[in-house]
């Protein structure tokens, strides 16, 4: 499985460019993938390939994770740059 996250302090974000390329309404912004249950959507994985740097919005660099696959993960964020995690389990 294939997840975009942003590796820059910044902030997640996709360029009009990108947008366009998708077939969705630009928002102003770019943000409409930026919750974690997006981030693994195939338009976004082929544009964030098919661009590269291109791909990126203000203040973004975007870079493509492999998971394997049915792994649950969250996205944690520190000043907008991001690192996956699995999400494990706990019973009490």
């Amino acid at each position: 499985m294939k997840v975009v996250i942003n590796v820059c302090y910044g902030g997640f974000g996709l360029s009009e460019k990108a947008y366009k390329a998708m077939g969705i309404p630009w928002d102003g912004y770019g943000y409409q993938f930026g919750d974690d249950s997006k981030r693994s959507d195939e338009r976004l994985i082929k544009v964030v390939e098919e661009l590269g740097e291109e791909a990126n919005g203000f203040a973004a660099k975007l870079k493509i994770v492999e998971l394997p696959d049915g792994i649950n993960f969250e996205i944690d964020d520190y000043d907008g740059m991001e690192s996956i995690h699995e999400v494990h389990r706990s019973w009490r």
